[in-house]
């Protein structure tokens, strides 16, 4: 009776096993994810990440810009199209560049550092030259020539990078003793940050400090080198915050609250204010795209240093997760690039991009949100600001470059027809020949 108990129960989930078919669309979707999977181990694949996702974030940045520009823009120039316009060359301009560095041999950026720290700190001098150099906000970081503005201290970032990398590569065996160590960031953080530094720009120096920070670390230096680096950057950060009543200010709003009342958030607090407004009537869901209420002049700087709180207010939480989600693959596919290459150089190369890229980020959406002082650093990608985005997509175009040497990556290239090549090869012979 038992055996027969036994044997109809297994005759029954037989049956049950017999009878189920997985769906169609469970299957379709099951292949998709596989096929996804293995394109992650395609030595492109760190390419087609960076590249996919830096476009993403720049299509963004140009939707918001001309969201959250139209109002100033049609006020200040007539036309809501203006700003937007302006960005959407040096989008334009900035894809050019990601391509040709894209292009140029990963061992030659080695050679081009030190010529790039050259020509960032010539660049960087021109903002104390009368006539030349323009003071925005307190920081005489911008140059004018010929009715065309620029930023030197964004191509000082790149070159920061470049020689920091070249410099901690040669000397990687001394690194833990002092005056070597000192003697390969001298020269770099004295033509960058040093400059950058007397033109009264904290935000882009804090950015610079904590690309060599990141740098350093990737390099393996003595962690009692990041203390006593890090109590003299303290010093000299507070120095500069103590001597400028505009920081002192800022912070002291930070660290004691801001006010609520109409009169009392007049000055400093109000743009801390209005973007903590912003996100507030945002919501879980946003107003909708192009709906923003604070870009009717009540957010100051609401296309470039605050353009997350319109994101915020327009697209909800959904919208900024998005946005903070493609700076997270940023990081992903930056460490994946790390761990796969072999040369020290690039190493530390990609880590000072990415320290560059995601630690500004950082810097702005901590700022937007609250939980840091206003320091003034745009969204990279997202933010108005043409310099400031061609130099971007030009670190992009450098790691693409370091990407398209990973190993297999060249032979994957290699091996890959051109659609030229495609194209023709579907046509037959005698036409061929005639072309």
């Amino acid at each position: 009776m038992a055996a027969n108990t036994a044997a109809g129960t297994a005759e029954r989930a037989g049956g049950r096993a017999q009878g189920w078919r997985r769906p169609a669309w469970l299957e379709v979707t099951g292949e998709w994810a596989r096929e996804r999977l293995r394109l992650l181990d395609s030595p492109l694949a760190t390419h087609h990440v960076l590249l996919a996702t830096t476009a993403l974030l720049v299509v963004i940045g140009l939707v918001m810009v001309l969201s959250s520009s139209s109002v100033e823009s049609l006020e200040d120039n007539g036309s809501q199209f203006t700003y937007f316009k302006s960005q959407a060359t040096f989008a334009v301009l900035g894809a050019v560049v990601l391509v040709v560095a894209s292009r140029v041999p990963a061992h030659a950026w080695r050679r081009l550092a030190l010529p790039a720290l050259a020509g960032a700190a010539l660049l960087q001098l021109l903002v104390f030259v009368p006539g030349i150099g323009h003071a925005v906000n307190g920081n005489r970081n911008w140059i004018r020539v010929a009715g065309l503005s620029a930023q030197p201290s964004e191509a000082a970032k790149v070159a920061l990078v470049l020689a920091c990398a070249l410099a901690l590569a040669r000397k990687r065996d001394r690194l833990h003793e002092p005056g070597q160590l000192v003697g390969a960031l001298v020269p770099s953080v004295t033509a960058t940050i040093g400059l950058v530094l007397l033109a009264r720009d904290l935000g882009t120096a804090l950015v610079m400090m904590f690309i060599v920070v990141a740098m350093l670390w990737t390099a393996g230096v003595p962690a009692r080198f990041f203390a006593l680096g890090g109590g003299a950057g303290a010093v000299l950060v507070a120095a500069l915050v103590v001597t400028s009543e505009n920081r002192m200010r800022r912070v002291h709003d930070w660290l004691t609250g801001t006010a609520t009342s109409g009169v009392e958030i007049q000055g400093a607090s109000w743009q801390p204010v209005q973007g903590q407004y912003a996100l507030a009537s945002g919501g879980w869901w946003g107003l909708g795209l192009g709906a923003s209420r604070e870009k009717w002049q009540w957010l100051p700087e609401a296309h470039n240093d605050f353009i997350f709180a319109i994101i915020g207010e327009e697209l909800g939480l959904p919208g900024t997760l998005v946005v903070l989600v493609l700076f997270g693959v940023l990081a992903l596919a930056a460490l994946r690039l790390v761990r796969r290459s072999a040369d020290l150089f690039t190493k530390l190369a990609v880590t000072g991009f990415a320290a560059w890229i995601l630690g500004q980020a950082c810097l702005n959406i901590g700022v937007v949100l609250g939980v840091l002082p206003v320091i003034g650093v745009p969204l990279p990608f997202i933010s108005h600001g043409g310099t400031a985005l061609v130099v971007a997509l030009l670190a992009v175009g450098v790691l693409l470059s370091f990407a398209r040497a990973e190993p297999g990556a060249p032979e994957a290239l290699r091996a890959r027809e051109s659609v030229v090549a495609r194209s023709l090869a579907v046509l037959p012979r005698r036409a061929r020949r005639s072309r």
